[in-house]
């Protein structure tokens, strides 16, 4: 794998009216062969019977790339394996398969899905496609082949069709949102952002087709964003040291930190401010009944307190999606600054916290264990590269 990070940003919305989104999109890593891919898959319909066809087909194509077989041959099998609808005489579910290896270079295989689109030097690329004919119970299929090689920046977009259809038969888009909306509407936020993550810039997407069709979606909606770009780090302190006489090399290690930093915990806090010579504010208006408050340090992107936050920031990350952005929910700042970046490194002290004794909260575990969960989640669901220090 080169030092370039892909960075994955996956929204959906269901169809209004529905509680479950018939899409599913699954990305991972495969770390023995240095390979990262991601599966989108649109299940006929919507509602439940929708989402267990999609999840069907993505989970097949997940594990047979797993195993790694030709992303061609994978395709060919869940075609001949997908059931037809017998009223609309079409398969039960559709699906794009991206493939990444190490080097970059992509193989792309789709099946009745919008052709995805392929962002470089500023400007949609063209993608070549060759066509492969795939039978599907006696009926002709066809299989849309690519392969690109994407370089630093570049970003690739792929959605279901409730992205390009969205608004349609409305006043002002009579035909939907369309493919060439959707890359006009892109052009203009990587102008105004041009380092925007795929998370932000997937839900910036759907989004917008929920503003065409009048917050009332027509059909399920997935949009997945893979951005290939420089890693950005984050340092996460957490705890004092078992010793005292580790306080100052645990100063020096946040001080020489290059990227972004976070102390969870007051007496890491106070121990980092008094070895570099800090003040801590406490920002007393910016906190809830549940979770303390922020405070602020120079330097520094978040101080929080430790053992609650990281545990409801698992909460946060563990869900489906999370709660609406909030500036007085410190926890979710801590969940949102983890997303925002890609190689992320625990520093951990052991020291038992006095306060974490008495906490009356059988949901608090202690500061390495709930550290391990989280990072275990970051790596297989968020695809990031994390690394664990204890001090």
């Amino acid at each position: 794998m080169t030092n370039t990070f892909i960075d994955i940003g996956i929204d959906s919305q269901s169809k209004w009216g529905q509680k479950v989104c018939g899409d599913t999109l699954i990305a991972k890593y495969i770390p023995e062969q240095g390979r990262v891919v991601a599966i989108l898959s649109d299940g006929l319909g919507s509602g439940i019977k929708a989402s267990v066809l999609s999840t069907l087909t993505a989970s097949m194509a997940l594990k047979y790339l797993e195993n790694n077989l030709d992303i061609v041959k994978a395709a060919s099998v869940i075609m001949r394996t997908l059931p037809l609808c017998q009223i609309r005489q079409i398969s039960y579910a559709t699906f794009s398969i991206i493939d990444i290896a190490s080097d970059l270079t992509v193989n792309i295989v789709e099946y009745d899905t919008p052709s995805l689109l392929f962002f470089s030097n500023n400007e949609f690329a063209p993608i070549e496609r060759k066509t492969v004919d795939v039978a599907n119970f006696n009926r002709p299929a066809v299989l849309h082949l690519s392969k690109i090689t994407a370089s630093k920046n570049d970003r690739i977009i792929f959605h279901t069709d409730g992205l390009n259809q969205s608004g349609l038969g409305k006043r002002g888009t009579p035909y939907g949102w369309g493919t060439d909306g959707i890359k006009e509407f892109l052009r203009s936020l990587v102008l105004k952002f041009p380092h925007m993550s795929a998370r932000a810039m997937a839900k910036q997407l759907v989004n917008q087709a929920n503003v065409y069709d009048g917050w009332q979606c027509g059909d399920d909606t997935t949009c997945g964003v893979i951005y290939f770009r420089d890693p950005r780090p984050l340092l996460i302190t957490t705890g004092p040291p078992i010793q005292q006489s580790s306080d100052s090399l645990l100063a020096q290690q946040f001080r020489g930190f290059k990227g972004t930093k976070v102390i969870c915990g007051d007496t890491t806090a106070k121990i980092l401010a008094r070895e570099l010579n800090l003040k801590i504010t406490l920002d007393v208006r910016r906190g809830n009944n549940d979770i303390p408050p922020l405070a602020h340090m120079d330097g520094t992107e978040l101080v929080t307190e430790g053992m609650v936050t990281l545990n409801k920031a698992f909460e946060y990350l563990s869900a489906k999606q999370l709660p609406v952005f909030s500036h007085d929910n410190a926890a979710l700042s801590l969940a949102n600054t983890l997303l925002d970046h890609d190689e992320i490194r625990f520093l951990i002290g052991t020291k038992i916290n006095d306060a974490n004794i008495t906490l009356n909260n059988a949901s608090v575990e202690t500061r390495y264990t709930i550290v391990k969960k989280l990072a275990h989640l970051l790596e297989e669901r968020y695809l990031k590269r994390v690394s664990l220090q204890i001090i």
